[in-house]
């Protein structure tokens, strides 16, 4: 990946690799999962560990099978089948997991493991059948002959095996090969050498497809998006653009809502039906009701939007906003940890930070809830059916009873009663005629003064020589 990054955390459809085989086994039923983690430790501990993983830790790099010896410490004594499982195959199915798992236990053999025919199979290990089509190796691909290159036959990288055969089996792992690495695919000619047989189950098309490179990321990316927007678009929702909708594997939208072009809808989204996305939006973590109308150029995180709601162009929604029924929020307005009551609208220029807002209540054009003094976060109260004018800068924390009438330009620092006007004393200067008068001066051609010559200083005893003589 040419990454500082551990490659299992770079992100496909804005979730991390490993958590896509992680949520397949979950939901195959797989219990415990232990992920062993080793560069940026902490890191993959802290996105694996919503799926319920368990650690293992693998403090030498020293290839596959190294790190599948970690995993013994923290099973301990545990006897029964173990799935083994790379952390950059995002493709693979719950289905195939219990799959393989059925081949394997049918077939009671020590090791079973799943393949899938590829048309390119260039960076898989190859798999090597005998005579009987049984599988007797598996060759990688930096170590293939030039016959074993052209077999189109490849291993998936998942494994199912009986735990006390295979950590048994790792301690005779040998790093014969290229990279001087233990490599777990080595399990199938050890137990070929013991006399067993090899179990197997077929992958279904592209389930094998791994991540090495930012190509393969980039590729993956738009297998991804095409097989999602595909069922999307097969459930009632309107794609206008399917090429530019990037809409994340836990997103749920619903029916008859239409998503215009550059849309992105990431983590655990969630659209009610009915709803209009015009365009260029990205929306992530956030809850729309039915019916919500969400114009060009909006950015909403983390935010609960409630039925037949306006937002945009050009706003945003951010962490802990909530807006009621029928809310209207205009351009270029942002909220932030914002309870805004049904019929509400704000509709220009307006940020509203940390503030409680009632309903049917008008936010007039470049107001400002001042919610930080330098030290600490205040809340603004605002009641319902209040009408803050334009231009105007709630000092918080401060309170504005109902039906409050806030008037132009003013800057509200105490709390103001119900159904009481409060506005800022300024007074108000006119000076007719002042621009035209301006305006003589400044075109008026500039008058050339006759420069006067001053005589030069004279010393003090010069000075009293001239007034003896004006005296006599």
């Amino acid at each position: 990946m040419n990454s500082g990054q551990a490659k299992v955390l770079h992100r496909l459809g804005g979730r991390p690799l490993i958590t896509y085989p992680l949520a397949a086994l979950r939901a195959a039923g797989v219990d415990p999962i232990v992920v062993v983690v080793g560069y940026q430790a902490d890191d993959v501990r802290a996105v694996c560990a919503p799926y319920g993983a368990r650690f293992a830790r693998q403090t030498q790099q020293k290839g596959t099978g190294h790190a599948t010896r970690a995993a013994a410490a923290v099973l301990g004594d545990f006897d029964g089948d173990l799935l083994l499982v790379y952390g950059d195959l995002p493709f693979l199915r719950a289905d195939t997991f219990r799959g393989l798992m059925a081949a394997h236990q049918a077939a009671a053999v020590p090791v079973s493991l799943l393949t899938e025919h590829v048309d390119d199979p260039a960076g898989f290990g190859r798999i090597v059948r005998d005579a009987r089509g049984h599988v007797i190796r598996i060759v990688e691909d930096r170590d293939c002959t030039p016959a074993e290159r052209a077999i189109r036959e490849v291993n998936v990288g998942v494994y199912c095996a009986d735990s006390r055969w295979l950590f048994r089996t790792l301690q005779h792992l040998k790093p014969t090969n290229a990279q001087a690495e233990l490599y777990l695919t080595d399990i199938i000619a050890l137990a070929r050498a013991e006399g067993a047989r090899i179990g197997d189950a077929p992958a279904t098309g592209g389930e094998g497809a791994q991540i090495s490179s930012r190509a393969d990321l980039a590729a993956r990316e738009r297998t991804l998006r095409d097989e999602i927007n595909r069922q999307w678009m097969a459930a009632g929702v309107t794609l206008e653009d399917p090429s530019t909708a990037y809409i994340g594997p836990d997103v749920e939208i619903g029916r008859d809502t239409v998503i215009g072009p550059n849309v992105i809808l990431r983590g655990a989204t969630r659209l009610g039906e009915a709803c209009r996305l015009d365009g260029t939006a990205l929306i992530t973590d956030a809850v729309l009701g039915c019916n919500v109308h969400v114009k060009l150029g909006v950015v909403i995180t983390e935010a609960q939007i409630a039925d037949d709601v306006q937002v945009g162009p050009f706003a945003q929604l951010r962490p802990g906003t909530h807006l009621g029924p029928r809310v209207h929020i205009g351009d270029f307005v942002e909220t932030k940890n914002a309870i805004v009551g049904a019929g509400t609208k704000a509709m220009h220029l307006a940020y509203l930070g940390d503030t409680e807002i009632g309903e049917e209540t008008n936010i007039g054009a470049g107001t400002i809830t001042c919610n930080y003094d330098g030290f600490r976060k205040s809340r603004t109260i605002i009641g319902a059916r209040v009408q803050v004018g334009s231009d105007s800068q709630l000092v918080a924390p401060v309170r504005l009873g109902d039906d409050a009438y806030v008037a132009t330009g003013t800057t509200v620092r105490k709390d103001v009663p119900a159904g009481a006007l409060v506005f800022t004393v300024k007074r108000e200067m006119v000076r007719p005629g002042w621009v035209a008068a301006r305006r003589a001066r400044e075109q008026a051609p500039a008058a050339v003064a006759p420069v006067k010559r001053r005589a030069p200083k004279r010393g003090a005893n010069e000075r009293q020589k001239a007034k003896r003589k004006t005296q006599k």
